[in-house]
C-alpha cells in the first residue's frame, strides 16, 4: 500500500518497468528482488493530498517482510529514466532560500521526497539519517518535503534527532511533480553531473545491505 500524491493531468504513474540490457550486473540482480513493501499510516492527511491503495506490479518478485528473519524493507526500483538530467526546478533549503539541485553538482546526491503525514516515508528516515552518517561527504542525502506551506515539519527532525538530514520543503510541489512520481516516498539518485541513475518508490531500509549494494556501484 503506497500513497499518491495529487496527480497532474500530464503526469502518468509509475509503470512496472523492463530493464535495458545495459544495466550492470549487480543492479540488475536486485530488480528480481527488490518489491513494494511498507503500509500506509493515515497521520495528518492534508485535504489536497490524497492517499490511494497501491499493490506491488505482478512482475515484482515479494520480497521478505520489513523485521522478519533475514528480512529489510524494500521498494520498488525503476531504472527508467536513468541518464535523464535532474529537474530544474526549485524548493527551499532549510534556511528558506530558494535552490534546485545543480547546486549540488559534483557529488552524488540522492534526493527522498516525504511528507509528514506519509508513515512508511517516516519510519524510513532514521535510516536515512544512518546513511548521510556512513557515505559522509561521498553522497550528499537531501530529504525533501512535499508537505503544503503552513505543515510544521520541523518536529519530526527533532523526534527522530536528526543531525545529518536537514529539512528541505517543496510546498508547491514542483520538483516532486518535476521528478515524475505520483507516490511517496520516491528516492532518487543522481550521480555527480545531476544525471538520474535510478529510483526506488516505497519504503526502503536505507541502511541495509539492498540499499548498500545499489549504492557501492557510484559510491565505491
Amino acid at each position: 500500500m503506497l500513497l499518491e500524491l495529487p496527480v497532474r493531468p500530464f503526469i502518468t504513474p509509475l509503470l512496472p518497468i523492463v530493464p535495458p540490457a545495459a544495466v550492470r550486473p549487480a543492479t540488475a540482480l536486485l530488480l528480481a528482488g527488490l518489491a513494494l513493501l511498507g503500509g500506509c499510516d493515515r497521520q495528518s492527511d492534508p485535504a489536497p493530498q490524497a492517499m490511494a491503495n497501491s499493490t506491488a506490479p505482478a512482475s515484482a518478485a515479494p520480497a521478505a517482510p520489513a523485521g522478519g528473519e533475514g528480512g529489510e524493507t524494500a521498494g520498488t526500483l525503476d531504472i527508467a529514466k536513468r541518464g535523464q538530467p535532474a529537474p530544474d526546478k526549485g524548493f527551499t533549503d532549510p534556511a528558506g532560500r530558494p535552490v534546485t539541485l545543480a547546486a549540488f553538482r559534483g557529488t552524488p546526491v540522492l534526493v527522498n521526497l516525504w511528507a509528514t503525514w506519509c508513515g512508511p516515508c517516516v519510519k524510513e528516515m532514521p535510516t536515512l539519517e544512518a546513511l548521510a552518517a556512513r557515505t559522509g561527504d561521498r553522497l550528499k542525502v537531501l530529504t525533501v518535503s512535499q508537505d503544503r506551506d503552513g505543515i510544521d515539519i520541523a518536529p519530526t527532525f527533532a523526534k527522530g534527532g536528526f543531525t545529518r538530514l536537514q529539512p528541505y520543503r517543496d510546498t508547491q510541489q514542483e520538483l516532486g511533480f518535476a521528478i515524475g512520481s505520483g507516490m511517496l516516498p520516491t528516492t532518487v539518485l543522481y550521480d555527480a553531473e545531476g544525471k538520474e541513475v535510478w529510483r526506488v518508490t516505497g519504503g526502503m531500509d536505507w541502511n541495509g545491505p539492498r540499499a548498500n549494494t545499489l549504492l557501492a556501484e557510484y559510491l565505491g
